[in-house]
């Protein structure tokens, strides 16, 4: 019999403190994103080097959206403490999430769903008066802080289906 898991909470609007990171940051195109997700583990080898670990699991940061275009993509995972030091030759860097109102969600399914469940969101926070912090721009969407967050280690779980990830989105001051 396999284990039933609870049903996910509703979204939630929650605060949360600056929090540093360590990432690689590229433009991609929707098609190519992939690529850049499976260079998370030149992060874990960066953090290694300096006897460091991660404070949380690994992190899609987006934050320049053009429609069906490119994203400006960052690649990686949470710290415990600021790092300091320029970027690595592999284009590894540190950097800090800021602090601020969120929109948080976890969905547990396929990752092909988070599309839908991001409209879903976005119609969600609308209907609330909520406002992203989010600016356009003739290059496009510009985001302060949109997060995809995976909780599921594929190592563990490889049947995508059942994978967990968390959608933090910054909402503006």
């Amino acid at each position: 019999m396999t284990p039933q898991l609870p049903p996910p909470a509703p979204p939630a609007v929650v605060h949360l403190p600056e929090r540093p990171y360590a990432a690689l940051r590229r433009t991609v195109t929707p098609r190519s994103l992939g690529e850049l997700a499976d260079r998370i583990p030149e992060v874990l080898a960066w953090l290694a080097e300096r006897g460091l670990e991660p404070a949380g699991p690994p992190f899609l940061r987006y934050e320049l959206i053009e429609a069906e275009k490119r994203l400006v993509v960052e690649a990686g995972w949470p710290l415990a403490e600021p790092v300091a030091g320029d970027a690595a030759p592999s284009g590894v860097r540190a950097g800090t999430l800021p602090a601020g109102r969120y929109v948080t969600l976890v969905h547990r399914g396929h990752p092909a769903e988070l599309a839908s469940v991001i409209r879903a969101l976005l119609v969600w926070a609308r209907e609330r008066g909520l406002r992203w912090d989010l600016t356009r721009t003739p290059g496009g969407e510009r985001w302060g802080c949109r997060l995809e967050s995976y909780r599921t280690d594929p190592r563990r779980r490889p049947a995508p289906t059942g994978w967990e990830t968390e959608l933090l989105f910054r909402l503006a001051d």
